[in-house]
Protein backbone atom coordinates (compact mmCIF):
# COMPACT_ATOMS: atom_id res chain seq x y z
CA UNK A 1 0.00 0.00 0.00
CA UNK A 2 1.26 3.45 -0.90
CA UNK A 3 -0.17 6.82 0.13
CA UNK A 4 0.90 10.43 -0.23
CA UNK A 5 -0.27 13.63 1.41
CA UNK A 6 -1.26 16.26 -1.17
CA UNK A 7 0.70 19.21 0.16
CA UNK A 8 -1.62 21.68 -1.60
CA UNK A 9 -4.63 20.32 0.28
CA UNK A 10 -3.15 19.60 3.72
CA UNK A 11 -4.31 22.07 6.39
CA UNK A 12 -1.96 20.80 9.13
CA UNK A 13 -4.81 19.63 11.34
CA UNK A 14 -2.67 16.71 12.54
CA UNK A 15 -5.48 14.16 12.61
CA UNK A 16 -3.56 11.65 10.49
CA UNK A 17 -0.55 11.95 12.79
CA UNK A 18 -2.77 11.42 15.83
CA UNK A 19 -4.33 8.32 14.26
CA UNK A 20 -1.20 6.76 12.76
CA UNK A 21 2.06 8.37 13.93
CA UNK A 22 4.06 5.41 12.61
CA UNK A 23 3.17 6.41 9.03
CA UNK A 24 2.53 10.17 9.18
CA UNK A 25 4.66 12.98 10.61
CA UNK A 26 5.27 16.69 10.14
CA UNK A 27 7.57 17.78 7.33
CA UNK A 28 9.85 20.82 7.30
CA UNK A 29 6.99 22.97 5.96
CA UNK A 30 4.72 22.13 8.91
CA UNK A 31 2.48 19.89 6.82
CA UNK A 32 1.73 16.22 7.31
CA UNK A 33 3.70 13.76 5.21
CA UNK A 34 4.06 10.00 4.77
CA UNK A 35 7.26 8.71 6.36
CA UNK A 36 6.96 5.02 5.36
CA UNK A 37 6.77 3.98 1.73
CA UNK A 38 5.48 1.43 1.14
CA UNK A 39 3.32 1.17 4.23
CA UNK A 40 3.89 -2.14 6.05
CA UNK A 41 0.95 -4.52 6.14
CA UNK A 42 0.56 -4.28 9.93
CA UNK A 43 0.02 -0.49 9.67
CA UNK A 44 -2.26 -0.42 6.64
CA UNK A 45 -5.55 -0.46 8.58
CA UNK A 46 -4.45 2.48 10.70
CA UNK A 47 -3.15 4.38 7.66
CA UNK A 48 -6.43 3.75 5.84
CA UNK A 49 -8.34 5.08 8.86
CA UNK A 50 -6.20 8.24 8.77
CA UNK A 51 -6.94 8.58 5.05
CA UNK A 52 -10.67 8.16 5.62
CA UNK A 53 -10.73 10.67 8.50
CA UNK A 54 -8.76 13.43 6.73
CA UNK A 55 -11.21 16.37 6.68
CA UNK A 56 -9.85 17.74 3.38
CA UNK A 57 -9.17 14.38 1.68
CA UNK A 58 -5.48 15.24 1.31
CA UNK A 59 -4.27 11.63 1.76
CA UNK A 60 -4.40 9.88 -1.59
CA UNK A 61 -2.91 6.98 -3.49
CA UNK A 62 -0.11 8.03 -5.86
Amino acid sequence: MRLIVDQDLCTSCGLCIDICPEVFDWNDDGLADVILDPIPEDLQDSAKEAQDECPVEAIVEP
